[in-house]
């Protein structure tokens, strides 16, 4: 356990400026990036940044802003969170992560997934009739693509390849590659398969309701006869430094958040008591260091993962706010965390 690896996600949410307006998708995304900074400097392991294609969200291409990322920092692992593989090639996704991690000197993982948002499928030209089928075929071929060699492949969803080898190499021979799964036991059966590490996103409900999913990703991967590498587990959260300051600057924004996405799914809008709720038996880290330290630190030993990320936006949370919210994840949060896993 005490060498868990800590990292942050986002998906590049349009947060407020100090004038309460939200700024535009550019300056969200050199947002991003100076958090990634920060992050850096703090210790923090990794980062993961989300692929969306909607208003409220800024980035849709994570490894353009890895590249950006690289390029000014020098230990953090650099991800995307998730790759929506289904609406992408397989090819070109494994080129661009190789490149990323080129000019990362061997940083970059990508986290593959068949995406909880949709907005792709037609953007690209896709049928979500095809969903499952898109995943299936092109997780295949990229499995493939990883051990760098000449490719033979063949499907129904994309053109075949004969012999084909992909540049440019990674300078490891193998690049990082996780599956993120929301919960579905086929996916989690299907990353073991494949033998790839498993990222569970863990968005709602107590932590140990999703024990079953990596006793099912443990026990799948002996049948099969492949690796069990140490699973990942990603939940939204805030950091301030009080309770009462997290829960002020992130319930309103993340209200509108969730609900917005709420009406788009038939959920009924989010009230203050199901906020506390999460926040005290669910799956939201929000509070002061302490406060989510201690819940990061139940959940981890709970459900015996290699890996937490701190999905740390979640709306419009303003830039100064989510400043301190890295600052405190990487300098408090996840010393106490590591000094509560190893005193248990």
């Amino acid at each position: 356990m005490n060498d868990i690896a800590f990292g942050l996600d986002t998906f590049g949410d349009v947060p407020e400026g100090d004038d309460g307006v939200p700024v535009s998708h550019a300056a969200a995304i050199r947002q991003v990036v100076e958090e990634a900074v920060l992050a850096d400097d703090l210790g923090v392991d990794a980062i993961a940044l989300g692929e969306h294609h909607r208003p409220d969200y800024s980035i849709s291409t994570p490894e353009t802003v890895l590249a950006a990322i690289a390029a000014r920092t020098s230990s953090i692992r650099l991800g995307s969170g998730v790759t929506v593989l289904s609406s992408d090639d397989p090819v070109r996704v494994f080129q661009r992560f190789a490149t990323v991690d080129a000019l990362s000197s061997g940083r970059a993982e990508v986290i593959l997934g068949r995406g909880s948002f949709t907005e792709s499928f037609p953007l690209f030209g896709y049928d979500l009739a095809d969903y499952d089928q898109l995943f299936e075929e092109k997780l295949q071929l990229f499995t493939q693509l990883l051990d760098e060699k000449p490719v033979t492949w063949s499907g129904t969803m994309r053109a075949g390849l004969e012999n084909a080898d992909v540049y440019p190499k990674t300078e490891s021979g193998r690049l990082t590659t996780w599956v993120g799964v929301g919960g579905t036991p086929q996916s989690v059966v299907r990353t073991a398969y494949y033998g790839l590490p498993l990222m569970l996103a863990i968005i709602g409900g107590a932590p140990d309701r999703f024990a079953p999913y990596l006793d099912l990703y443990r026990r799948a991967a002996g049948q099969f006869g492949t690796v069990a590498h140490p699973a990942g587990m990603h939940s939204p959260g805030f950091v301030a430094d009080t309770d009462e300051q997290a829960r002020e600057v992130y319930y309103p924004r993340y209200k509108v958040n969730r609900d917005r996405i709420g009406r788009e799914r038939g959920w009924p809008p989010i009230t203050p008591r199901e906020f506390e709720h999460e926040i005290e038996h669910g799956s939201l880290y929000v509070g002061s260091p302490e406060t989510v330290a201690r819940k990061i630190a139940g959940a981890v030993q709970t459900l015996d993962v290699g890996r937490f990320d701190l999905i740390y936006t979640a709306g419009s949370q303003p830039v100064s706010a989510r400043l301190r919210a890295v600052e405190l994840y990487g300098s408090k949060v996840v010393p106490m965390v590591r000094d509560l896993v190893a005193g248990s």
